[in-house]
């Protein structure tokens, strides 16, 4: 087995006395994991951060062998994790792919989507230039995994005017009038999740809201704990950065 493309890092484990498990999201080959020798040295170390974006060059002599890797670096984010707000975002998007996504199935649209959320993370003066895009992210990802929630028309009447509501059960919108009377049971549906925008702070935390619902109930169900600990960081510190 040989790969060699260009890669965004998701995940680093360190391995033995020296080296490291990257996982690794490829455009054409989905998510690859492999071994880098000398990954714990002060030299990858940089190189090996989340969200950076590699040349990776993967090789085993089986298709079930835990390839060899070696990485080049291409475009390093490292600068962001020096603040706060994007060090916690980029932990997250990069946890939750690498969680939910299984191994070497082509995901080409998350990688492009992926790609443009780091870039705006990068990019963005401050929170609000990217965070309805991290949520629209989530949904990306849920619809790809075949999670997706049916935003386009009310479940009870069919209409698409006046949308305000989601079912936490079925995940499928209701109008405003239809869910008035289960309101408290009901999930808000920010407007710009589908009337397009990128909405104010109240709707960007009501999208967060409503993604973390479904992401814990379908997604990540089983995954270690410190995968939604990185969602709930994330969260805590867009409240208070919006405070």
């Amino acid at each position: 087995m040989h790969i060699r493309a260009e890669a965004l890092i998701l995940a680093v484990r360190m391995h033995g006395e020296h080296g490291a498990v990257v996982r690794c999201l490829t455009a054409e080959h989905g998510l690859q994991p492999g071994y880098v020798r000398g990954g714990r040295s002060t030299r990858l170390r940089p190189v090996l951060q989340p969200g950076n974006l590699v040349l990776g060059d993967w090789r085993a002599r089986t298709d079930s062998q835990l390839a060899g890797l070696t990485a080049e670096l291409v475009h390093s984010r490292a600068p962001l994790f020096e603040q706060p707000l994007p060090a916690a975002a980029i932990d997250w998007v990069t946890a939750l792919t690498a969680a939910a996504l299984p191994e070497a199935q082509p995901y080409p649209a998350i990688f492009a989507t992926l790609s443009a959320m780091l870039a705006a993370i990068e990019a963005a003066p401050a929170a609000r230039g990217w965070a309805a895009a991290l949520v629209r992210y989530e949904l990306l990802l849920m619809a790809e995994l075949g999670f997706g929630l049916d935003l386009g028309q009310c479940a009870a009447t069919g209409t698409t005017d006046d949308l305000a509501w989601v079912s936490p059960n079925s995940g499928a919108a209701v109008s405003a009038a239809a869910g008035a009377p289960y309101r408290h049971r009901l999930l808000p549906l920010p407007a710009f999740l589908h009337a397009g925008g990128s909405g104010d702070w109240p709707q960007i935390m009501d999208g967060l809201r409503l993604t973390g619902h479904f992401l814990a109930r379908d997604v990540l169900t089983g995954r270690p704990a410190d995968v939604l600990a990185a969602r709930a960081r994330l969260v805590d510190r867009l409240h208070r950065a919006v405070a």
